[in-house]
């Protein structure tokens, strides 16, 4: 059964199907997914949720005292008293594995890589957070290893399957724009927000007992021992480099998807540092920053420049535009129109000044693109196991390459510094300085992939 199974997600991924209504286990009615959560708090409670309908056979967390929490204490506490529950992702995929389809990880940053590659590597399809990794290496790995272990895939990008990023690309595609040269994108984090500090801390947090409920030592994952901090969880961990990847790591997936994926951009050549808050504690995301994209013409599309500001810092508002700029958003300027989008998703893309609406009605109207299925990640990721669709939207191939340029910019943000990205080396030029952090050190028993770079 279990070689029935793989057979089928491998037949599934490659979009290859026996009809149009493939069904699971060999049953004459589509079966429910069995699903396996890791990371059940904060955002983990929306893979809960979105798994109301397919069964929950597991449940895996460090941090057992979210069950205390209200969300939490009824979602798994309350509505699946009776699932397993486990600390160690690896333990849960040895015992429980013959009985998951699906892993949907929702841990921080730096163990999305170790749970993602244990999973795949177990056979399983699997939903991971935004960002994929918490660096470069993990990123293309996680995209080697997709391809091998043949599962469906997907990354937590909600807006990748909404009606406002169809409609970015189906406008510029129909030449709305004309052509695009300057995008600015940005986001109020990491100032004020979950996950965040405010203000910014200035030295290491104070040290505490590590609580019963709390399994520290598997909390931390690959990155090398550090005493426990209640600063660090369950959601101030996003700032610190060693966990997180700071602002544009927790909004870029969302707020960079529209332009990367309508402009067809590909890896940058350069990141520009324009500004950045003095911030001498290098261990935490400085408080506001300002970086710049430089992309190369692809065939008939012109270079690009993509502007991102994050901490408060702004650009221009449009010409004519009297109410403040929103807190999140993207301006997409073009040698005929402008689009304008407010938040950190396209939800309501338009034209700026509104009124250019009226000039272009008929083609704004029309939607060749085709529409998510399920309107949410795990839910188009449900859909592709069944086989009623070949994948994700925002699947590894395309989501990977996403991750890395959000986490390229995370290094020009992080070191303050700007830089000249070699993609196909997978290394900042000249500046042998940044390699630890586009492949970090891994502590023993961490380690996965390696075997992928292989000859």
């Amino acid at each position: 059964m279990l070689t029935t199974r793989r057979r089928f997600l491998q037949t599934a991924a490659l979009g290859t199907f026996a009809g149009p209504n493939l069904l699971l286990r060999g049953q004459n009615t589509p079966q429910k997914i069995r699903v396996a959560c890791v990371g059940i708090g904060q955002m983990g409670n929306g893979a809960v949720s979105a798994s109301r309908d397919e069964e929950i056979v597991a449940f895996c967390d460090v941090d057992w005292r979210n069950l205390k929490n209200g969300r939490c204490a009824y979602e798994i506490g309350a509505k699946h008293p009776d699932v397993p529950r486990f600390t160690d992702f690896r333990e849960m995929l040895e015992k429980k594995g013959r009985d998951i389809d699906a892993v949907l990880i929702s841990t921080p940053d730096h163990t999305h890589f170790p749970a993602a590659m244990a999973a795949m590597q177990a056979g399983k399809a699997i939903f991971v957070q935004k960002p994929l990794a918490h660096n470069i290496w993990q990123v293309r790995t996680l995209q080697k290893a997709a391809a091998k272990y043949g599962v469906q895939t997907v990354m937590g990008n909600q807006g990748h399957c909404w009606e406002g990023i169809r409609l970015v690309r189906e406008w510029f595609e129909a030449g709305v724009l004309g052509e695009v040269r300057e995008v600015h994108c940005w986001t109020d984090r990491p100032l004020g927000k979950v996950g965040f500090i405010n203000p910014p801390p200035t030295a290491m947090p104070a040290t505490e007992p590590v609580p019963s409920e709390v399994s520290w030592d598997l909390w931390q994952g690959p990155t090398a021992p550090a005493d426990f901090s209640p600063t660090y969880l369950p959601q101030f961990w996003r700032g610190w480099w060693k966990y997180g990847c700071g602002g544009l790591g927790d909004i870029g997936c969302h707020c960079l998807d529209a332009p990367f994926w309508a402009l067809q951009l590909g890896m940058p050549e350069r990141v520009e540092v324009i500004e950045q808050k003095p911030w001498d504690f290098r261990a935490y995301t400085a408080p506001s920053s300002h970086i710049v994209y430089h992309f190369a013409a692809r065939g008939p599309l012109p270079a690009v420049k993509i502007h991102w500001y994050e901490g408060g810092l702004l650009p221009e508002k449009p010409p004519g535009m009297e109410k403040d700029l929103p807190t999140n958003g993207m301006i997409m300027i073009g040698s005929r129109e402008t689009l304008y989008s407010e938040g950190m998703r396209v939800e309501s893309p338009q034209l700026w000044p509104r009124e250019r609406m009226k000039d272009h009605l008929d083609t704004l109207r029309a939607k060749p693109l085709p529409r998510s299925v399920a309107g949410q990640p795990i839910g188009e990721l449900f859909a592709a196991i069944r086989g009623e669709i070949p994948h994700a939207g925002s699947h590894f191939d395309y989501a990977c390459p996403l991750t890395e340029v959000v986490n390229v910019g995370v290094l020009a943000i992080r070191s303050g510094k700007s830089l000249t990205w070699d993609s196909a080396a997978m290394k900042v030029a000249g500046d042998a300085s940044f390699d630890s952090w586009i492949k970090e050190p891994v502590r023993e028993g961490w380690s996965y992939g390696e075997d992928l770079w292989q000859a």
